[in-house]
């Protein structure tokens, strides 16, 4: 290098020197201001803190920094920093010590130098807060800490750069209830622990956590001869070797917890990567309130349709209204590995114009859609476009439009109405479309209550063209005497027959406590009409992701059918198909008044698709048949009847329910047809 380059260098290095010099200046000036905030709050007695402040000062920071092309994560850190420093110094002036500093509870699985543990920490501690632990044996029992109010978050790893996503944390989160409020990159440093005075080359055995065994296959695949054992925590597996005192035992663990129990790193940087970092999320009960001008990142859930192109159209939306998505993860549904969910990060928050005007287009896409929470992210830079959209109309897709939310009040049922949605809502149910062209024929016991009951149903279903299976396995029913249903054992039966005979299952859930395990065998889930107004059940139906037939209320409305439909839709499961079953009248003539007149005041209220049960509506087998014919003719998308072997002998609801050849011949009057059956109209 020449004697003029190193000149220029070292003139250099000075200018840097002054101004580092004057930033250490302008940091001391600015103690001394806090100092005398700190007098005037000692005479005011007010707190060291003021959680506002801090939070409209750093945002205000970033769109400064911003003037000065200045990255917003660095200056995000240096001014929490500033800040915190700001209010030791302002608490040691009035003598209070740490009596008004925060303090968090924190839920984390593992122990002390885990790496939950010490991600938490990172997180917490940029933020000024002081923490306390709830350790949990596994994830499931760290979030249940969160829920039942032992703690007031949890850190969860959901990410590795190594091994991918961590299932089993997704699907934990995905019905919690919790809601993401942050997200912190910890780097992930395995090491190989053992005694002191052990070595590589005596280790027999390794104990560590599955997910480090998945991200340091390399190295342990080089340890020839030694047996790997799963452990469930990696600080844990240190603490394990330490109590077996054996020197051929060593753990995967971090370097904190080789020395919180006293082991000798045998070696560094095993992962198969260098660069190996894990993404955990902080959840909590409550959504995080992001400040505007704070960078923000939004969590999301949806499920799509199973046309071609569903996914495509959905992430085009984004596109659209010019939001950045920064991480897709798709993940089988679970209890139903054929479909599939996606999760997405995308930059902006729930309160911004633009993120509402997606999301609420997005609700007239997809079959299911959850927020899982907006919350600060270190990792994005402000967005200082405008936040209002106008209607953006992308070449040959006028139903990607991102609309401006309307500033009116929204009714009762804004997202199940015409007016969030113009076109009507299609059901897909194992290949059957609700809601579709054709007329969908759902049919069955009232009750199961035998093997061979339900599956000679479901053979006669079948074969006479009906497209789904009705049984009902819990049963509300008006007296505490009469047949409550076989629970889960008919759930069982039912479910076998719907696979054994290609039938998709509908069955009644009565309680929020059973949606999930009733959710795993049927593909479509009843709320009856007893349980229309059972706000906890709806909104716990909500969050599944299986179809929801909702029945209107025997003494209700149709605006509060709707009403109730719309707990189902805001929890994010836009599945939800109306179901007419007649209303309580001063008319005696039949067990309840069919109201037909139902159907298309329904349909130019809402796109959800709507059947008729006249089954329930007529009370007397020898009506249901006309009363079928009568909601097809007025536009219904389904029809369903109960329908049994021997209804003279039924066990639930018997006088109203069809022998096997009225079913045949509603069927063919019906224009379905079935197997070897004709398309007539003849009920003979």
């Amino acid at each position: 290098m020449s004697d003029k380059k190193q000149d220029d260098i070292t003139d250099i290095r000075r200018d840097i020197d002054d101004v580092d010099a004057e930033i250490l200046r302008l940091l001391a000036e600015r103690r001394s201001h806090s100092l005398r905030i700190a007098r005037e709050k000692g005479r005011a007695d007010q707190p060291s803190r003021d959680q506002l402040r801090e939070e409209d000062l750093i945002a205000d920071r970033i769109s400064s920094a911003l003037e000065h092309d200045l990255d917003s994560g660095l200056i995000i850190r240096l001014w929490r920093e500033i800040v915190d420093d700001s209010v030791r110094v302002q608490q040691e002036s009035l003598g209070r010590g740490d009596q008004d500093q925060r303090t968090i509870t924190v839920a984390i699985q593992g122990i002390q130098g885990s790496y939950s543990h010490l991600a938490s920490e990172q997180y917490h501690k940029a933020r000024g807060f002081e923490t306390s632990y709830v350790k949990s044996v596994t994830f499931a029992d760290a979030i249940t800490r969160v829920q039942e109010g032992e703690a007031d978050v949890a850190v969860l790893p959901i990410e590795n750069t190594t091994s991918g996503a961590i299932s089993e944390v997704y699907d934990l989160l995905l019905d919690s209830g919790l809601h993401f409020v942050g997200d912190v990159k910890y780097r992930v440093r395995h090491c190989l622990l053992g005694l002191s005075g052990a070595s590589i080359a005596d280790v027999k055995r390794v104990y560590c956590h599955p997910q480090a065994i998945a991200q340091c296959t390399d190295f342990l695949a080089g340890l020839e001869g030694a047996e790997v054992v799963y452990f469930s925590d990696t600080a844990l597996s240190g603490k394990m070797i330490k109590d077996l005192n054996d020197p051929s035992v060593a753990a995967i663990a971090s370097e904190d917890a080789a020395r919180l129990f006293g082991l000798e790193v045998l070696k560094t940087g095993i992962a198969n990567r260098a660069e190996n970092f894990t993404r955990f999320v902080v959840v909590s009960p409550e959504p995080a309130a992001v400040l505007d001008g704070v960078p923000s990142k939004t969590s999301v859930v949806m499920a799509v349709g199973n046309h071609p192109g569903a996914l495509m159209d959905a992430l085009a939306t984004f596109r659209s209204a010019d939001i950045n998505l920064v991480k897709l993860e798709s993940r089988p549904i679970p209890h139903n590995p054929q479909e599939e969910l996606f999760y997405l990060d995308f930059a902006g928050n729930v309160s911004d114009e633009s993120v509402a005007g997606v999301l609420e287009s997005l609700t007239k896409q997809v079959r299911f859609l959850k927020v899982l929470g907006s919350y600060p992210s270190r990792d994005l830079r402000p967005d200082t476009r405008s936040k209002s959209v106008e209607r953006i109309e992308p070449e040959g897709r006028d139903e990607l439009v991102v609309p401006v939310l309307s500033k009116a009040k929204p009714s009762g049922y804004k997202l199940g109405s015409r007016g969030h949605k113009q076109d009507n809502t299609v059901v897909e149910v194992g290949g059957v479309r609700v809601g579709g062209d054709d007329l969908v024929l759902i049919a069955g016991p009232c009750a199961v209550e035998s093997w061979d009951q339900v599956t000679e149903t479901a053979r006669v279903v079948r074969d006479a063209g009906g497209t789904l299976l009705r049984g009902g396995c819990f049963k509300p029913r008006t007296s505490p005497y009469s047949f409550q249903g076989l629970g889960f054992e008919g759930l069982d039966m039912l479910a076998e027959a719907g696979k054994t005979f290609g039938l998709p299952v509908v069955t009644e859930v009565i309680s929020p406590e059973d949606v999930e395990q009733v959710a795993r065998k049927a593909d479509v889930l009843q709320i009856g009409t007893r349980n229309m107004q059972n706000f906890s059940l709806l909104q716990a139906v909500g969050r599944t992701h299986r179809p929801v037939l909702l029945k209107r209320g025997m003494s209700s409305s149709l605006d509060e059918l709707l009403q109730a439909a719309e707990y189902v839709l805001a929890e994010g499961n836009q599945q939800v198909i109306l179901c007419e079953r007649g209303i309580r009248t001063f008319e005696r003539s039949t067990r309840n008044t069919l109201d037909l007149s139902a159907v298309p005041v329904l349909k130019s209220r809402s796109h959800l698709p709507v059947v008729v049960d006249p089954s329930h509506a007529a009370g007397v087998r020898d009506l249901v048949p006309p009363m079928a014919l009568a909601s097809q003719a007025i536009g219904a998308d389904g029809i369903m009847v109960e329908i049994h072997p021997d209804p003279e002998n039924a066990l639930s609801d018997g006088p109203q329910s069809l022998h096997l050849d009225q079913y045949r011949a509603l069927a063919r009057a019906l224009g379905l047809g079935g197997r070897g059956n004709g398309n007539g109209r003849s009920l003979e």
